[in-house]
């Protein structure tokens, strides 16, 4: 599983970044933000290019998991 950190990131880093790395062609991905409006942004993005996102919140963080 590749890590994707866009902690302190603003928008739209955090989608570019996950743009990135769904271009290598992986099957799961961990996406670590750290505000709702990127966790939004990323969740649209992924789940538009077929991918399935879910998403676990730790502490001010959240965790993305992105799954063809």
């Amino acid at each position: 599983m590749k890590t994707i950190d866009a902690r302190g990131l603003s928008c739209p880093e955090p989608v570019i970044l996950t743009k990135k790395a769904l271009a290598a062609g992986e099957s799961i991905y961990q996406i670590l933000v750290d505000n709702p409006t990127a966790k939004e942004n990323v969740t649209r993005f992924a789940t538009h290019q077929g991918y399935k996102v879910s998403s676990k919140e730790e502490g001010e963080d959240y965790i993305l998991t992105v799954k063809k």
